[in-house]
């Protein structure tokens, strides 16, 4: 079975990884800074905050942007649940703002519309979360904007984009967002094994974000609170927190990794062109790509054309699954799941995304995708298709 992603594992991260297994700290040492570090650098971003995964960053992100009970995010409806999860988890209610139909990310004009007509009901949100499906940017700078006229934090999902660019400056620098969060799992755009990270330029969200991820628990005396003399206090917990480090094992993974981020995201766009000219004849929709944005291809998003068909949707998918390859659906619209539906969401809050719900398949996208099996993946499209 062709998998629709997969990780690019060398002997040189196999190496970072043993030799952090050899040293004296296996967590909590030298390689996560370093790998905070790295990516920072190539981001351009001030701080960087590792942690276990995106989904803890998500959360972190929010924390530190003091969302809560009372307070509303808005999401795409077009994204994995964790980015309308972390609104919950902070006791916040969520809701979605429609897609853009050519570039499937958080339309800029919809998110006007809702925010014209929340600001007449007095119920504007705290933070907005952009999605970055795909590995391309969302129009941030129009979605600042609004933050500017609304009153709004912003919190870049970013997830899919490490790697990627908005206006030829690195996603992740957060020129036009509070935060901007990163994942590392393994069919991401480089992996830590699990992992995922949160950037940001402002010194007071770094520290609020670096606190909370290890139980609130600091020994930076500039944040503790002075006790008496013949007592030891070489830490105090001063806000609740969590569990969410990440070791070195996995930042060693990452750091090493992060040496072939470009020549990853190279490979990418070489086998979407490929894809784009060998499907360019199929009933189908290839991805547009906007002019600001160099995507970094996290995946490759067709959309069927089923009324020239004579297929169904599930009907193709199927059908790419018994010829051997691992087609996958990103995503289901949040509001769908069941859980979001028992809050009272229905069928035609966003009608774009629901569309895109009904067409959409990810196929292969990975940078070890050999000629081999592009050919075979090509070739059943083109067989289910005709």
């Amino acid at each position: 079975m062709i998998p629709y992603g997969r990780q690019s594992v060398t002997q040189e991260d196999i190496d970072a990884v043993g030799e952090v297994l050899r040293s004296d700290f296996l967590t909590q040492g030298k390689v996560v800074p370093e790998f905070e570090s790295g990516v920072a650098d190539y981001c351009g971003a001030k701080y960087a905050v590792a942690v276990n995964s995106a989904t803890s960053a998500l959360h972190l992100a929010c924390l530190a942007l003091d969302l809560g009970p009372g307070d509303r995010l808005w999401t795409s409806p077009v994204t994995f649940v964790a980015s309308a999860n972390c609104a919950l988890y902070c006791g916040a209610e969520v809701d979605f703002v429609d897609i853009d139909p050519r570039s499937y990310n958080m339309s800029s004009e919809a998110l006007a519309a809702k925010l014209a007509q929340a600001e007449k009901e007095g119920h504007l949100p705290k933070v907005v979360v952009p999605v970055h499906l795909c590995g391309q940017s969302c129009d941030m700078e129009a979605i600042y904007l609004l933050s500017q006229q609304y009153g709004f934090s912003v919190i870049e999902d970013a997830s899919h984009a490490v790697g990627g660019k908005y206006k030829n400056s690195p996603i992740g620098n957060c020129a036009f967002s509070d935060i901007t969060v990163f994942s590392f799992h393994p069919v991401k755009i480089i992996t830590s094994g699990e992992g995922g990270m949160a950037l940001t330029n402002n010194p007071v969200l770094c520290q609020r974000m670096n606190l909370m991820r290890s139980h609130g628990i600091t020994n930076d005396s500039t944040l503790t609170q002075l006790k008496p003399k013949e007592e030891i206090w070489n830490y105090q917990q001063i806000e609740l927190g969590f569990n969410y480090r990440m070791t070195d094992i996995h930042a060693a993974l990452g750091l090493s990794q992060l040496t072939r981020i470009d020549e990853f995201i190279h490979k990418r766009h070489m086998i979407a062109r490929k894809y784009d000219h060998a499907l360019a004849e199929l009933p189908l929709v290839i991805p547009h790509q906007i002019d600001a944005s160099y995507s970094s291809y996290h995946l490759y998003v067709i959309r069927l054309g089923l009324d020239k068909m004579g297929k169904s949707h599930q009907q193709v998918y199927q059908e790419m699954l018994l010829s051997g390859i691992s087609v996958n659906l990103h995503y289901i619209p949040v509001y769908r799941q069941p859980y979001f539906e028992k809050m009272g969401f229905k069928v035609g809050c966003c009608p774009q995304a629901e569309k895109y719900f009904s067409e959409a398949l990810s196929i292969p996208m990975f940078p070890d995708l050999s000629d081999s099996d592009f050919t075979q993946i090509v070739s059943s499209l083109k067989s289910i298709l005709s």
